[in-house]
């Protein structure tokens, strides 16, 4: 006997009936049915009655119910004690993440993570990058993923370089193309992030289009999930994003890489220059 045919066994007293069970666990119907069928020859009775309206326990069945119900109570109490003595063992490392990151990115970093210090246990926050930087410079992060180049006696790794370009409205005339030059965004309404949020990426955007004699509509806002809202909300033809950003934000908008010159979002990791020997450790590997 095993601990999946009682979970099985359990399910299908709970639902009354193998077809909904089979549901609920994820598992065909002939596959559950072979399952009950083992129980019942391990037990040596049968334990459901199989009838047009569903299933019913028989005697066994009730007997065995209670004591089923029990030992998996047991053993899911003995898995979370041992997880959670588990994780007692393990140091907290809290990492702030910036929105709009790569889920696909960080979920692969998290398993690398998991692989090459086990025994850090992270914990994630999601903040702008300048809240980040003052919370890593206040003790309150130990590491932070931003948009900026780490400044003062910060320590700082270079991750990886994001082209900007633009999501543009369906029907206008820059979702023809490949690309976007600068000056094609001439008198254009785009929506972009506020200061607030990327203040360097914010302050080389305007630089390289005021360089560039360019002058578009800017419609600067603060939003992370609600890109089209705003877009809708300040009438604005594209809106300035990363290829990731824009394709989770704004399906149906065709996004444009901007070039000539090109713009691009760097993201950083910061962490104090002294810190726990844990840290030092993840922060390596995610430099890695």
């Amino acid at each position: 006997m095993e601990l999946r045919h009682l979970r099985y066994f359990v399910a299908v007293a709970a639902e009354g009936s193998l077809t909904r069970a089979a549901e609920r666990l994820h598992l065909t119907q002939p596959s559950l049915s072979r399952q009950i069928r083992q129980l019942e020859r391990d037990i040596g009775a049968p334990l459901l009655e199989r009838g047009a309206t569903g299933t019913t326990l028989t005697p066994a069945g009730v007997a065995l119910h209670s004591h089923a119900v029990l030992l998996l109570r047991l053993a899911d109490a003995t898995r979370e004690t041992t997880h959670a003595a588990a994780r007692r063992t393990r140091e907290v490392v809290e990492i702030g993440i910036p929105p709009g990151l790569s889920a696909g990115w960080l979920l692969d970093t998290l398993a690398a993570l998991d692989s090459a210090v086990p025994h850090a246990a992270v914990t994630l926050t999601e903040a702008s990058s300048t809240d980040q930087l003052r919370m890593v410079r206040e003790g309150r992060l130990d590491l932070g993923l931003v948009h900026e180049q780490p400044v003062g006696s910060l320590r700082g790794a270079r991750l990886f370089d994001q082209p900007f370009g633009v999501a543009v409205r369906p029907g206008h005339p820059l979702a023809d193309g490949a690309a976007c030059r600068l000056r094609d965004l001439d008198g254009v309404r785009i929506l972009a992030h506020g200061r607030q949020q990327v203040p360097v990426a914010h302050d080389r955007l305007v630089v390289a289009a005021h360089d560039a004699g360019v002058v578009p509509l800017w419609q600067f806002a603060q939003f992370s999930e609600h890109a089209r809202a705003c877009a809708e909300a300040t009438k604005s033809d594209a809106v300035l994003l990363t290829e990731h950003s824009a394709t989770r934000l704004l399906p149906g908008w065709p996004w444009r890489p901007v070039v000539e010159p090109a713009l691009e979002l760097v993201t950083w990791l910061v962490w104090q220059p002294s810190t726990r020997a844990v840290v030092d450790e993840v922060a390596r590997a995610i430099a890695r």
